[in-house]
């Protein structure tokens, strides 16, 4: 009885930090108190918290205002009913709704949201309240969005609905006695309908959301709504206009599909097919494929994927996009490249979405692993017989689609699948091994590890034989494993193509990366080579795995050593170089540090040197779809740390003796390293560093550059004192990099002009005015982006 008085009192005062803490302890308070304690200032409390939600300017206050409202209505809801006692949940309710209700009706609309935000957080406490708001103000909001005609306005209104769906969504099935909802369906589903063929695209996007909810609330929608539903989606989805509609409308089809698993795939999964197919017909017949045809593919295949979140619907839908997918190979027109890429992302995307399903992951697995290879066996072997035929799917762009899809259906198998599908895939390419494929009458046999120049169509398929084994779990036997490894380090030092060889490269690493250990790599500076010659000398009975990685890891380094001296194929001697280091840095091999200084000596190298410096990015990077832990790599905590600690101090000192032309390798190699060091490691080690990091940005290598400013600008937030100690030599160069001929660096250095400000004050004011005259110039450039960036620093300063 002294607090709440003094906590509305409080609610009245002009202090932005007492409103704030009174409306914190009110929604504490709730927690505690029942009905008797706060009968008596319920009125004043609602009056308060009415006027600051109606009429305060600060978001904070609102919001606090809304969960105190949200805590007292479910604070009522608890009490418990005797029959002499008042509802006060009712009749707190009713006076909300006596405030707030009318508001909801006024022409100008100027108190809508306000008026539904305090409706929708008392009567989302609880299911009563919920019922007894919802009983007053969902026919009202039904009747003004059939008053209203303009769009805008009845985008309001279903916003307003939409909320109070929402909450209905919290106690999950309608029941049929109680619920409003339930008795105004009819209504409810013409406005959400309405909504969805408005020419307004915001009205349009909120009706979409409205659906999803509908949908998701069991037992609200008729059979008959259903199909509506499907057809709503179908429509929006193929031939809307705008893509904002089409996408939201593939989500919601996706949000939906799981809990009406047999009318997505009865009803939109066929109505899918025929499109795809009508659309790829008229196309073929047309002598050119217009943009029309094009679009209409790629929304139909995208559908396809975006409803595949049910087992029963991707049995249904992976069968036409494989069945898409032949079709596209065996034609030939232009667009086929993109048509077989956007089929790719399509398959990737189901896969990803039946990761998690154990039946549905083997489904996919089975039925389209076996399916690509198929069709790229297919391709590679008519290139040899009839090249023009099967040429789009060994392009490039078509394999590194192809890659993912395989990898994602690999990645989730369990050992006991994954050994069963391996007993296949790795025969088939070291044996030509073809009975497990679909189709598999082929005109000649398969031998991409075999020489010949009319073989170079099957050797690109080692992109597809990495996406698999390299995606295994390390616990799965690979068959024939060392002389695998023995192939793929051949072809990546001897192939002319350098797809293959960087493939065959990046495969052999994945494989060495989780093969298991050997001698070496549990002493500390013993390296396999010595381990290997004690081991041949001597004839053992067993040869373990460990010695395998030895011998399999001399064997490397004989052959990298020699190409990378001198030879046609030093390129890919430095690929296989990268590929393997990177392989064994994740592991902590002691192997590692020798084939890093090796790296670390070709940065002096003429030729090679720039290629080099490049490489220290692979091996801090993230890579894409091999030597992660998605695909079950063996990488160990900080080892972009440990490899800091050794080979920094290094690349430094080479730099120092370099000559002035090999300098900037040494510079864009260290640029690499720290770009992709954790920050907080950067920080303690940036006093020593930043003078090299200052020269850096005066080498005249983009790359230098670009990579020095991206990681100069978060140094300059996080470690300002540090920083602030070389202010003057940061503003000549920054300035002087505003007028770069590269757009990306004039970017990255108004960017860091922006960070600067960062800085104490007092280090800046000298550099003020310098700076906003240099500023002014790039307000002027000719790209936007650089104009944007140049207005944003130079108004901060």
């Amino acid at each position: 009885q002294f607090l709440l008085p003094l906590l509305i009192e409080k609610m009245d005062s002009d202090l932005q930090s007492a409103k704030l803490d009174s409306l914190q302890t009110l929604t504490a308070c709730c927690a505690i108190y029942g009905q008797k304690e706060l009968q008596e200032f319920l009125p004043s409390l609602w009056s308060s918290l009415r006027r600051e939600v109606f009429q305060t300017a600060s978001e904070k206050v609102e919001a606090e205002c809304l969960a105190a409202l949200y805590a007292l209505s479910a604070c009522l809801s608890r009490s418990v009913l005797s029959s002499d006692t008042e509802d006060l949940l009712d009749s707190f309710l009713s006076s909300i709704l006596q405030d707030c209700r009318h508001h909801l009706c006024e022409p100008d609309m100027k108190l809508v949201w306000p008026s539904a935000k305090l409706l929708q957080a008392a009567a989302g406490a609880s299911l009563r309240a919920y019922h007894r708001v919802s009983h007053s103000v969902l026919p009202l909001l039904l009747e003004q969005y059939t008053k209203h005609s303009q769009s805008s306005q009845r985008r309001t209104i279903l916003e307003m609905l939409l909320g109070f769906l929402e909450l209905q969504q919290k106690w999950g099935h309608v029941e049929e006695d109680e619920s409003t909802l339930l008795s105004l369906r009819a209504p409810v589903c013409s406005v959400v309908f309405s909504a969805l063929t408005d020419p307004s695209v915001q009205l349009q996007l909120v009706g979409i959301r409205a659906l999803t909810v509908l949908g998701s609330l069991q037992g609200f929608l008729s059979p008959s709504d259903l199909e509506l539903v499907v057809d709503h989606l179908l429509r929006l989805t193929l031939h809307e206009e705008d893509s904002q509609s089409s996408k939201a409308a593939m989500e919601a089809a996706g949000s939906l599909a799981p809990i009406y698993p047999k009318v997505f795939s009865g009803r939109m999964v066929p109505r899918l097919e025929e499109e795809l197919q009508a659309d790829f017909s008229s196309s073929e017949r047309e002598e050119e494929s217009s943009q029309d045809h094009s679009s209409l593919r790629q929304r139909c295949l995208q559908a396809l994927a975006a409803v595949s979140t049910h087992t029963s619907i991707v049995r249904e839908t992976v069968p036409v996009l494989l069945q898409h997918l032949r079709k596209v190979q065996k034609g030939s027109e232009a667009g086929s490249t993109q048509d077989l890429v956007s089929v790719c992302q399509s398959l990737h995307r189901v896969a990803l979405q039946c990761q998690q399903d154990v039946e549905g992951c083997w489904y996919y697995h089975q039925t389209v692993v076996p399916c690509l290879l198929a069709v790229a066996v297919q391709a590679a072997m008519q290139e040899s017989t009839q090249p023009l035929l099967g040429r789009a799917l060994l392009e490039e762009e078509v394999l590194a689609a192809m890659v993912p899809v395989i990898s994602a259906a690999t990645t989730h198998l369990s050992p006991e699948l994954a050994a069963q599908s391996v007993s296949h895939v790795v025969p088939l390419f070291l044996d030509g091994e073809v009975s497990f494929l679909p189709q598999n009458s082929f005109p000649c046999s398969f031998q991409p590890f075999e020489d010949g120049e009319c073989l170079e169509a099957q050797r690109r398929l080692v992109a597809l034989l990495m996406a698999f084994v390299c995606s295994l779990p390390r616990n799965v036997a690979i068959p024939q494993q060392e002389r695998l490894l023995r192939e793929l380090l051949a072809l990546s030092c001897s192939c002319n193509c350098p797809f293959t060889a960087t493939t065959a490269a990046k495969c052999f690493a994945g494989l060495v990366n989780k093969h298991p250990a050997g001698k070496g790599a549990g002493q500390d500076a013993m390296g396999p080579c010595q381990g290997t010659g004690r081991g041949m000398a001597q004839p053992v009975p067993f040869v373990s795995p460990g010695q395998q990685l030895d011998e399999i890891l001399q064997l490397a380094v004989d052959r990298m050593e020699p190409g990378l001296v001198e030879g046609p194929r030093r390129t890919q001697a430095l690929t296989l170089l990268l590929w393997v280091t990177k392989a064994l840095v994740l592991r902590y091999h002691p192997l590692s540090s020798h084939l890093t200084d090796k790296l670390l000596g070709l940065l002096s190298d003429a030729e090679l040197g720039p290629a080099a410096a490049d490489g220290f990015s692979l091996l801090m990077a993230e890579s894409p779809d091999v030597l992660h832990k998605g695909c079950h790599a063996d990488v160990r905590i900080m080892f972009r740390q440990r490899f800091f600690t050794d080979n920094v101090p290094k690349l430094v000192q080479g730099f120092y003796g370099a000559g002035p032309d090999v300098k900037a390798n040494y510079l864009k190699g260290l640029s690499h390293v720290l770009n992709h060091l954790p920050k907080p490691v950067l920080v303690t080690e940036l006093p020593t560093l930043l003078s090299l990091l200052l020269e850096a940005l005066s080498c005249s290598d983009r790359v230098v550059q670009l990579s020095t400013l991206s990681c100069l600008q978060p140094l300059l937030l996080e470690a300002p004192q540090i920083m602030s100690l070389h202010v003057d030599t940061l503003v000549t160069k920054f300035l002087n990099l505003t007028s770069s001929p590269t757009m990306a660096v004039r970017i990255a250095a108004l960017r860091c002009a922006h960070a600067l400000t960062s800085l104490p004050v007092t280090v800046l004011l000298p550099y003020k005015a310098r700076v906003i005259r240099a500023l002014a110039k790039p307000l002027d450039d000719k790209k936007r982006l650089v104009r944007k960036e140049a207005v944003a620093a130079r108004g901060e300063w």
